[in-house]
């Protein structure tokens, strides 16, 4: 880990982003809250804030879901709508938090709040099992590729902390879990209203060996998840600064979105095809030798070439997929229904292209993790196949190789709304 202070005076240190996700009172927002307050990441205002709103609603215990759903309509139906983010760190890790909605009506957020996570908390209510919720919201997270999935059994002070009772519910979900492309799942038994493993070991469940919730979040090897195989640096915006100190300097800056780029290192911009060398990888405050996913920095080369805002760089034995015909998997966000030969503006890394729906391939059944290739009309909240067909091409990876250069948002011309996400496979 790197030591090093930051401004604030911090560590550092690793930022972890995971989602939650489950079925409406499974607890997810009691669970974040138990994060937080066992954490000692909470104000003692805020404590205080929630001790009195707790009583004031008549319940002897702090209502910790409180800390999370913000909005007045949350609280009055005791619900999550929205996605809420909240950021804590421990000495070992910064952590942003997005607590998504549990309502099928809803699916979309959770879609928002979970497309960046490096991991996703899916919690089961210990009482009623795998539900269909648990199926939705575990396609989901593998759709996204969520590198790790967390099943938290959650209640389990409601079924007397009973070892078979966990077990059966673990059984119940790796029954179905050959039909989703999860690459690491972990099952830990808590109870986020006792806190029973969520920061602290529970002494009501000798029969568990495992680590708790807090521990795992802390611990867990993300490194590995970022693909530092591929380079892939779109532009993001062209430096100028037109000063007498840096007179000639002219920088491209961006996110690298994958791979490792280093000074002298060939290469090829696109789409021109045009090559040229490295010359300085630079930071606000110094130049590196090296540079890597997931780094903002400014690049600048050899040679003096028309590079703008939408073009990727990339190595010239490495080259990204290149096509006007692309299939992905949508999920659709407005109350506008998709339309067939339809033309939206497709926004893919730092790039927008023109783009027509040639054709639905099929919808997702995301309840019972079926193809329905009757039911093509795609409206808000459906998860389907579609083929679109773009102006110019595209340089993507496919979303399993790439999250980054793999994923686009599609953009209505008319109402310049964001009407959906997808993920390119093909």
């Amino acid at each position: 880990m790197n030591e090093k202070k930051d401004t604030n005076g911090y560590l550092d240190m690793e930022l972890l982003r995971f989602t939650t996700a489950g079925s409406v009172d499974d607890g997810k927002s009691t669970l974040i809250g138990r994060l937080l307050y066992d954490s000692k990441s909470i104000f003692e205002d805020q404590i205080e804030a929630i001790e009195k709103a707790s009583k004031n609603k008549g319940k002897e215990e702090t209502d910790l879901a409180l800390l999370t759903d913000g909005l007045r309509a949350e609280r009055e139906q005791g619900i999550t709508i929205d996605v809420a983010y909240r950021y804590f760190a421990t000495p070992k890790r910064k952590f942003i938090i997005a607590d998504t909605p549990g309502h099928i009506q809803y699916t979309r957020n959770m879609v928002t709040g979970a497309s960046t996570a490096n991991l996703a908390i899916i919690l089961i209510d210990a009482r009623n099992g795998v539900v269909e919720q648990t199926l939705r919201h575990s396609y989901i997270a593998s759709l996204l590729q969520i590198p790790h999935i967390v099943i938290c059994i959650n209640k389990m002070d409601l079924v007397d902390y009973k070892e078979e009772t966990f077990e059966k519910i673990k059984k119940q979900f790796l029954s179905f879990k050959d039909k989703l492309d999860v690459k690491d799942i972990e099952f830990i038994p808590i109870s986020a209203l006792k806190g029973d493993n969520v920061v602290e070991e529970s002494k009501n469940m000798p029969w568990y060996k495992g680590q708790t919730l807090m521990h795992l979040l802390e611990n867990i090897n993300i490194k590995n998840d970022r693909n530092l195989e591929d380079p892939r640096f779109p532009v993001q915006y062209v430096i100028r600064p037109q000063s007498d100190e840096f007179h000639d300097y002219r920088g491209y800056a961006g996110r690298i979105d994958g791979g490792i780029f280093k000074k002298g290192d060939k290469i090829k911009v696109l789409p021109s095809g045009l090559e040229s060398e490295i010359k300085t990888i630079d930071t606000l405050n110094e130049s590196l030798d090296e540079a890597f996913a997931p780094q903002s920095v400014s690049i600048t080369i050899n040679d003096d070439i028309d590079i703008s805002r939408g073009d990727m760089l990339v190595k010239p034995d490495n080259m990204p997929e290149q096509s006007q015909d692309i299939t992905a998997m949508i999920s659709w966000f407005n109350e506008t229904p998709l339309r067939l030969r339809g033309k939206y503006t497709l926004k893919h890394t730092t790039n927008e292209v023109k783009c027509i729906i040639g054709e639905v391939k099929f919808k997702m059944d995301i309840n019972t993790l079926e193809k329905n290739f009757d039911d093509k009309e795609i409206k808000m909240n459906d998860i389907a196949s579609i083929k679109i067909k773009t102006a110019k091409p595209l340089f993507y990876d496919n979303y399993k190789k790439n999250r980054h250069t793999g994923s686009f948002i599609l953009i209505d011309d008319v109402t310049n709304e964001t009407v959906g996400a997808g993920m390119i496979y093909e």
